[in-house]
């Protein structure tokens, strides 16, 4: 019952909710940024964003100690991924799941977007498991 809820919520995420299009914008990003070599790991990161963008219900955000983006170099790239992107994804999300918190129907995908704007802040040392 539970997995037939959330295959309808993501369906409906996808259709109503932007999933397919927050999906593409993460996918074009993360292409752009793999052509280069400093470029690769932030890609990697919208890698992850995408696949949590489509498909972002049934699944949560835990702290990886031992991914490769976690210690002293993860809170590097995390700097400079706020600085450059992290901030303005963030307050996209929010507007966004603030618009859609407004209609009784839009709450569960503004708890997404907060979701997904909460990861957008610092996705290095972090990853997306199924719940």
């Amino acid at each position: 019952m539970l997995r037939a809820v959330r295959l309808l919520l993501n369906i409906l995420w996808i259709v109503f909710g932007g999933g397919i299009v927050i999906c593409l914008e993460y996918l074009i990003g993360a292409i752009i940024l793999c052509l280069t070599v400093v470029g690769i790991p932030f890609g990697i990161q919208c890698f992850k964003l995408a696949e949590l963008g489509l498909l972002p219900f049934g699944r949560r955000i835990e702290t990886d100690s031992t991914a490769a983006g976690a210690g002293c170099l993860g809170t590097v790239m995390n700097v400079v991924w706020f600085l450059v992107a992290g901030l303005w994804i963030f307050l996209t999300h929010v507007a966004l799941g603030l618009a859609a918190a407004v209609t009784i129907i839009g709450i569960p995908f503004a708890f997404q977007h907060l979701k997904l704007a909460f990861l957008a802040l610092a996705p290095f040392g972090k990853r997306v498991v199924d719940e």
